[in-house]
């Protein structure tokens, strides 16, 4: 497996706050790091798998889990 580096912006209208991050963070996303920047919600993920296409369908996955 290989260890991908990439970025999910979510189309959201959220604020990133402690309650979100622990609902991604239980949902599976414990690799990614969510934040905000000029109202763009976005989670930078480092996760491995065996393809790119597997690591972004998994952690969209996760992401939309968390309800997101």
């Amino acid at each position: 497996m290989a260890k991908y580096e990439f970025t999910l912006i979510l189309k959201s209208s959220h604020e990133l706050t402690e309650e979100i991050g622990d609902q991604l963070f239980e949902a599976g996303c414990d690799d990614g790091t969510p934040g905000t920047l000029d109202g763009e919600f976005s989670i930078d993920f480092h996760r491995s798998a065996s393809t790119l296409e597997d690591a972004i369908n998994s952690a969209i996955g996760n992401v939309k889990s968390a309800g997101f």
